[in-house]
């Protein structure tokens, strides 16, 4: 569930549901279900949205029948409202869960998770802590390295590669985008290490990873400070290789070629705080755009929001733009809506 206005939304009689924010919303649903239930459903969750739904349910006190009756009601609404709901990610962080809920509360609920979904081999890796994982892989063999961050999730692969040196982490990224398939036996081994330590069974097919589309995806995720000087260091070293990578990458100015029904499903998915420091950076034809993706009302509030809104860290309106992107390629890779590269052109991502 999200905050946006309720104008896309209406919510049911009763209670105002209007007070809850989105994880507020999603705490209520996952506390008034079963333990299997709300299992199956964080198994579909991304790292941080657990973290962040799984401390609210450890924080939640005034967990009234009212309110669960205006949550259900909303939840039920907006089912019959639209017909696709998806996410993208089948992993989330077990220390996460277990540091919101604590050990005994999340146990059972975990055990779920993790032994459902079958975590073996490199699959473990994406349980753990991002500084847990550089740790893991900083000895290895750069090709090792290689293949971890083009296994895993381009989010989480950003944060492991922010633990490293600048000289480490241009040659990894230009690795990244060389790579096109791992053999099976290097995979097999590589399995093999990770079970070593976390045991598990390996699969023995070829896997086709990295690339140029790999290298952009990462470099999306990245602190816009790493992002720019890792995009000059590699510009420095190979310029067309450079230039492949930046025409790939998806950037915050970008959204205003999505259509309207793009938008629109974005900002169901985004908090109202993420995207007034958003666009507070953003340039008048993507305010205009976003805007006209609103109820009058809603965009009238949002309008007098920025005006009266007090100066803004540059790191707070980057680190918006970030999470907005991150909802936006979640749907998009889920087929919900189109995003064109930033080479613009005809190509979809």
């Amino acid at each position: 569930m999200s905050d946006e206005m309720q104008e896309l939304a209406p919510a049911p009689k009763g209670f105002d549901v209007d007070k809850l924010d989105g994880a507020e919303k999603a705490a209520i649903l996952l506390l008034s279900l079963s333990e299997e239930d709300a299992a199956q459903i964080l198994k579909h969750l991304e790292p941080k949205q657990v973290q962040q739904v799984g401390m609210v349910m450890a924080a939640m006190e005034d967990f009234t029948q009212e309110k669960i009756t205006a949550v259900h009601k909303l939840f039920i609404h907006e089912i019959q409202n639209f017909s696709t709901i998806g996410f993208q990610s089948e992993e989330f962080v077990r220390k996460a869960l277990t540091a919101a809920l604590g050990e005994d509360k999340a146990g059972n609920l975990i055990d779920q998770i993790v032994m459902g979904g079958g975590a073996k081999g490199l699959d473990s890796l994406k349980w753990m802590d991002s500084k847990q994982v550089a740790n893991i892989i900083r000895n290895e063999h750069p090709q090792i390295q290689t293949i971890v961050l083009s296994y895993l999730d381009p989010d989480q692969s950003a944060e492991i590669m922010s633990q490293f040196a600048e000289k480490v982490r241009l040659d990894l990224m230009m690795r990244i985008a060389n790579l096109e398939e791992v053999q099976p036996a290097a995979l097999q081994e590589l399995n093999e290490i990770m079970e070593k330590q976390f045991a598990g069974q390996a699969g023995a097919q070829a896997a086709k990873m990295g690339g140029l589309k790999a290298a952009a995806d990462i470099m999306n995720y990245l602190d816009t400070n790493v992002e720019g000087m890792l995009m000059d260091s590699i510009r420095e070293h190979d310029e067309e290789m450079s230039q492949q990578i930046q025409d790939l990458m998806f950037v915050f100015e970008n959204l205003a070629d999505v259509d309207d029904r793009g938008i629109q499903a974005i900002l169901r998915e985004v908090q109202q705080d993420a995207l007034m420091k958003a666009i507070k950076g953003a340039d008048d034809v993507l305010k205009e755009k976003i805007m006209a993706n609103m109820s009058k009302r809603a965009a009238e509030m949002l309008a007098d929001d920025l005006e009266a809104m007090g100066p803004v860290r540059i790191s707070e309106v980057e680190a918006a733009q970030k999470e907005i992107l991150s909802v936006a390629r979640r749907l998009s890779d889920a087929g919900e809506i189109m995003l064109g590269g930033a080479g613009g052109g005809d190509e979809f991502l």
